[in-house]
């Protein structure tokens, strides 16, 4: 007997890095060890050197496949199997929880995606070549004239489910065939691994659908949504202290790190963060409570309990979980500790 492992890895593609995966027929009993690939056909190498290897880290149930099939995780290695590929942000991700672990960082990471026709690159629910009715009704809405493709979501809830991974929840956005999941609480390493792995879902999923999943950051311009990967974040301290939950905020916007944070959150963001559309300008940073338009918002029930967590608004849909989860595990723990 034999299965099936399918292992995932993250690209060089740029600006924005992309999923990437391939298929090992293992023996019964044999567990997935290092593989390689060629990492001149993902931006990771040249011709003449092109190696890339691959280590697994994190490892689930396929639920797409069944029976005894997994998804496996990887980091990506220079071939002395000890130097991170430069793209490896996991690695990164994994010295930050290092380094503040004993914060005990918490992350809950939405992520926004819009569902596209392969063909014409119009969004479901907008008429070709055309535009539905002005947003409104379609957020968390109900109805065939509001929502469109949640037989695809609601199949890859429970594909997410069924992987094991810590899914909270899902729902219709602001823009037709806009849609989000939410991955969380989970520490720094393993929100990114979760959501990896949610993201490969969704795509491999879109494919029986012959739908294109996009998380581009402003996929229609003019007045519509952007679409976003807001971030949850908390510690221990911002968990029990509000004392906390301010330092957290007044870090984030401390001199430099308002651009380095920007620089990380993925492509689009002058296009997205316009100050319209439930963000704050991408030259401008605030936080406050209750307030969607802010950088930073401090949910109500926050300001109430006098402890718990804030929501970083900024980051794309289009980010890599794990640079975002390290810049924030980063800046956040090293204000607080």
């Amino acid at each position: 007997m034999a299965y099936r492992a399918e292992y995932l890895w993250i690209d060089g593609k740029e600006p924005d890095a992309e999923i990437r995966s391939k298929t090992k027929i293992l023996a019964d009993g044999a567990e997935p060890g290092i593989w390689g690939y060629d990492g001149s056909s993902t931006n990771q190498a040249t011709g003449d050197n092109s190696d890339v290897v691959l280590i697994p880290k994190f490892q689930c149930p396929d639920p797409i496949r069944g029976g005894d099939d997994i998804l496996v995780m990887c980091e990506t290695y220079l071939t002395d199997m000890i130097t991170p590929h430069p793209t490896n942000t996991r690695a990164l991700a994994v010295k930050a929880l290092e380094q503040y672990g004993d914060q005990e960082p918490w992350f809950g990471l939405e992520q926004e995606y819009t569902l596209l026709d392969p063909v014409t690159g119009w969004p479901a629910g907008f008429p070709e070549h055309g535009y539905p009715r002005p947003q409104g009704p379609y957020y968390c809405g109900v109805g065939a004239v509001k929502i469109f493709g949640r037989d695809l979501v609601e199949r890859h809830t429970s594909l997410c489910m069924k992987a094991g991974l810590k899914i909270s929840g899902t729902n219709a956005e602001v823009m037709p065939g806009q849609w989000e999941f939410q991955i969380g609480p989970a520490d720094t390493v393993e929100v990114g691994d979760h959501m990896w792995v949610g993201r490969y879902l969704l795509y491999r999923l879109a494919e029986e659908y012959n739908v294109e999943v996009s998380i581009e950051a402003k996929p229609m311009k003019g007045d519509w949504n952007g679409a976003g990967m807001h971030t949850n974040f908390s510690t221990e301290k911002m968990r029990n202290d509000y004392d906390a939950i301010i330092a957290a905020c007044e870090s984030l916007g401390a001199e430099g790190k308002v651009a380095e944070h920007l620089a990380g959150y993925g492509s689009g963001i002058e296009d997205r963060l316009t100050g319209a559309h439930e963000t704050q300008r991408f030259d401008q940073f605030s936080y406050g409570v209750s307030d969607r338009g802010a950088s930073i918002r401090i949910p109500w029930q926050v300001e109430m309990d006098k402890k718990g967590y804030i929501e970083d608004r900024r980051p794309n849909a289009n980010a890599d979980p794990y640079v975002v989860a390290t810049l924030m595990t980063n800046t956040v723990c090293g204000a607080l500790a």
